[in-house]
């Protein structure tokens, strides 16, 4: 599997009188289309057999009847509240109100709420790197030195690390005495993932905090919720976490902290509901999208997995802010046609079939080939190209059709990396990692995650975007690179046991003659290594709008969600599921 992926017909209802959907003319959106250009008649329906091939036939979804109805309308609310908790935030007061207004904006973003504020936080943060030596001299409590770090790291300023040299002993090891701070403990571990591979000092505190907080995490008498919050950071630190799953967590969390404040709590959960509330009608809209417009499971033989909920909930790394509903539902539908093109080519097709794909799709109209083909292969040929035209109709209206051009572009060469990983397959060749890594840095998907996702920005230059995506910059490989060891690692057994040996894993293993463990492990290191290579980048990078910049470390955090606990796409259950369940079905009272 590449691509990254591997519930509920329903009745929305929304008061008329709301206003949480004006914006993102979500009604006008097609549901079905079809070819823009001029194509061959091709038959929809697929044949009765599946033509003796051998495959795994997946389960159908286990959302397709589970969201159903909510009626709230919490926008009111959140306007009323949102004057009052800016100037809270970026008003403070007292000599320290620089390096306060820098911690709230900590809070801000840890919440979910920074979106709010977005202008007011950019002229903070960069009015505040300005003063960075004054702020910063004298100050020796942990907590608020690592977020300061984090705080301008995130943002692209290139805070120094020696920032941490103040907490060392003469020995040049962190002092002992900083591990009763816990809470400074979980901060200094979570700015040390924004560290470089030249930061030695961020090496060695990410190993003395990780060490640290492993064994605070066994206290018994620890609070239940900092036990959790802290349980969460060591699996899946903040920087490569999807941004509203940490505000989630963080929301419950901060409601038990000491002294946390009833009105920010209260604008952080109604922010959450409001949320919410566009996920649950996008899933509406989607679900009925894929299951009556196209009926996949008449059409296909069942080897294609069932994921639009999944797909749509990865959409969120890439857009969570209410005003993206739009994004992620044409991000879904690419996030689909890049799953059945990966599972028909990976799981199913011929070479023949692959090739006519190929073939199809650079004439962007059905090859002389196509007729021969059974039936389903016709019917994704043209899945493939109403998804397309839906998106066309969509953005042709704001005179955005350059974008979907450069996504077809992309598209193309993501399914001829399918046929040639496709070609090495059937002979069981083996080839050496570094053809391997060549043809699977595109073939996992992460190009074409991100023209889609270009698509979903609205006030974007264009020709800049999608200039810097052919660009292939060094922060491109970087996460192409870790997109693509972080499948192969996690997915290596499932590909083995299938027979599938053209696999970065077993490239490395043959080529270096070690065995599985070891290469897991070195795997690892390598994963690791790309991620300070892509927090260089991002602080190096500033001929490129942040926002653009910010979508290449948004697709990394899909990666990381994916592959946290093993293949979390093509086996989302106990994985991906308990996500799910947080953020579509789960509610934060009020």
């Amino acid at each position: 599997m590449a691509v990254l992926g591997a519930r509920h017909g329903s009745q929305l209802s929304l008061p008329s009188r709301t206003k949480l959907f004006r914006e993102m003319k979500i009604s006008r959106f097609p549901l079905t289309s079809f070819p823009r250009k001029k194509a061959k008649h091709v038959s929809l329906k697929a044949t009765p057999t599946c033509d003796g091939r051998t495959f795994k036939k997946m389960s159908p979804s286990e959302w397709s009847n589970h969201f159903d109805y909510v009626s709230i309308d919490v926008s009111r609310y959140i306007e009323a509240l949102k004057p009052n908790v800016g100037k809270m935030f970026m008003s403070p007061k007292g000599d320290d109100s620089v390096k306060k207004r820098i911690l709230s904006i900590y809070l801000l973003v840890s919440l979910g709420l920074a979106y709010h504020f977005e202008d007011e936080i950019e002229e903070s943060v960069r009015d505040a790197f300005e003063k960075i030596d004054e702020m910063m001299a004298g100050e020796e409590d942990l907590y608020t030195v690592s977020t300061i770090f984090w705080v301008f790291r995130t943002y692209g300023y290139n805070i120094s690390s020696e920032v941490f040299t103040r907490f060392k002993e003469d020995n040049g090891k962190f002092k002992q005495c900083l591990t009763k701070d816990v809470r400074g403990m979980l901060s200094l571990y979570e700015a040390a993932h924004l560290g470089t591979t030249t930061e030695y000092i961020m090496d060695e505190a990410l190993s003395f905090s990780s060490k640290t907080l492993a064994l605070i995490a066994e206290d018994h008498m620890l609070p239940s919720h900092l036990l959790r919050h802290i349980q969460n950071a060591l699996a899946l630190p903040q920087r490569w976490n999807m941004e509203v799953m940490v505000a989630v967590e963080y929301i419950r969390f901060y409601e038990h902290e000491v002294g946390h404040d009833e009105m920010i709590l209260k604008f952080s959960k109604l922010n959450f509901n409001l949320i919410q509330l566009h996920y649950l009608r996008e899933l509406k809209i989607l679900i009925k999208w894929f299951k009556e417009a196209y009926d996949f499971a008449s059409n296909l033989p069942r080897y294609y997995r069932e994921v639009i909920v999944e797909m749509h909930f990865f959409s969120l790394a890439m857009f969570f802010e209410p005003q993206f509903s739009r994004a992620r539902i044409m991000q879904t539908k690419f996030y689909m046609a890049e799953m059945i093109i990966d599972d028909t080519c990976d799981r199913y097709a011929t070479l023949p079939e692959i090739e006519s794909l190929v073939n199809s799709l650079e004439r962007w109209a059905p090859d002389d080939a196509m007729d021969s083909h059974p039936g389903f292969f016709k019917f994704v040929f043209k899945f493939m190209l109403d998804v397309f035209e839906d998106c066309e109709r969509e953005l042709r209206l704001q005179k955005r059709s350059y974008s979907v051009e450069e996504t077809r572009d992309e598209y193309k060469l993501f399914v001829k990396s399918n046929l040639d990983l496709a070609k090495l397959a059937p002979a069981g060749h083996v080839p050496s990692f570094e053809k391997y890594m060549e043809v699977g840095k595109v073939e996992v998907g992460g190009f074409i995650i991100l023209a889609s996702a270009l698509m979903g920005i609205d006030d974007m230059d264009e020709v800049q975007g999608y200039g810097w995506l052919k660009s292939r910059s060094k922060l491109l490989q970087y996460l192409a690179e870790m997109l693509r060891l972080m499948n192969d690692k996690t997915g290596f057994e499932i590909d083995m046991n299938r027979g599938y040996v053209t696999t970065g894993m077993n490239c490395y293993m043959r080529q270096y003659g070690v065995a599985e463990r070891e290469a897991s492990r070195e795997f690892q290191n390598m994963i690791e290594k790309t991620r300070k290579l892509m927090n260089e980048e991002l602080l190096k990078t500033s001929d490129v709008p942040r926002r653009v910049l910010k979508t290449a470390l948004d697709c990394a955090r899909t990666g990381c969600i994916a592959y946290k606990a093993g293949e979390g796409v093509t086996n989302p259950r106990g994985k991906i599921t308990k996500h799910i369940i947080s953020l579509y079905v789960d509610k934060i009272c009020l």
